[in-house]
């Protein structure tokens, strides 16, 4: 749980970084944020997650 909300934060202020220097735009954000959402309802969830881990893992042993 840690882990997903770090990330999640962390990616939040990517966003916000992106579309304050005007790399993307609201609307942009938004669909792929929507995109996300769908993402996470489907099977490829897990898979997605345990890649986030692995990497999460491969981070912590640097």
């Amino acid at each position: 749980m840690a882990l997903s909300v770090s990330v999640t934060v962390l990616l939040c202020i990517i966003v916000v970084v992106l579309i304050k220097g005007g790399h993307v735009r609201i609307g942009s954000a938004l669909v792929c944020t929507l995109f996300g959402f769908t993402l996470a309802a489907t099977g490829l969830a897990p898979a997605i997650n345990s890649a986030l881990a692995s990497l999460a893992g491969l981070a912590a042993g640097l």
